[in-house]
């Protein structure tokens, strides 16, 4: 994982050395996020209900390398997460990794798609830390749009996990039933507002 960390800084650091020329773009980014736990649909009728429940967000860097009318964007982005088990509050906080392909559609809009490499740095399930996370590195895909207005961007995207994470924690008021397991794999929506700098 450190290795994918130190690549990640350092595509961003060559990034910003070159750019110098008008094809290459560096900027911060941030936004809310919204968790989805099983059926999406079920998960936006409860949302409907409570707005803040898996409401989490994100603040990263990002670099564009323009390539007329398609485009790169590898980014660098902390994410907190936070979504409702029953009542009981699931959070996460991770580092993201998205490497992102995108084409120029019509004026102002594109879309994208790329992996996205994630490193789950804490978990906490209702106030218990958990230690026991079947894979703290992951990976998963991004597919979105977009519209930049001028320095400003703006975009959509749903973010899914390609292989299940199981969080794994005891219950110690409990202690004849055998361990509980949350799905920490990634099923999200991330509105995002960007600044090239």
């Amino acid at each position: 994982m450190k290795k994918t960390l130190l690549t990640a800084v350092f595509a961003l650091v060559s990034i910003a050395a070159f750019s110098q020329k008008d094809l290459v773009e560096i900027g911060v980014k941030a936004g809310l996020n919204y968790s989805a736990n099983g059926d999406y649909f079920e998960s936006i009728g409860d949302a409907a209900r409570d707005p803040d429940r898996n409401m989490g967000y994100h603040l990263g860097l990002f670099g564009k390398v323009d390539l007329n009318r398609l485009y790169l964007r590898p980014e660098l982005v902390y994410t907190k997460t936070k979504s409702d088990y029953n009542g009981d509050k699931f959070d996460i906080s991770k580092l993201d990794l998205p490497l992102l392909v995108g084409i120029k559609v019509i004026g102002p809009l594109h879309v994208f798609a790329g992996p996205s490499f994630q490193y789950i740095l804490d978990t906490e399930f209702d106030g218990i830390s958990i230690d026991d996370i079947e894979n703290d590195f992951s990976v998963g895909a991004n597919i979105g749009a977009g519209v930049d207005l001028g320095k400003l961007g703006i975009d959509i995207r749903y973010e899914r996990g390609f292989n299940s994470n199981e969080a794994t924690f005891i219950n110690t008021n409990i202690t004849n039933l055998g361990p509980s397991r949350v799905d920490a794999r990634p099923d999200q929506l991330i509105v995002s507002l960007s600044l090239t700098l």
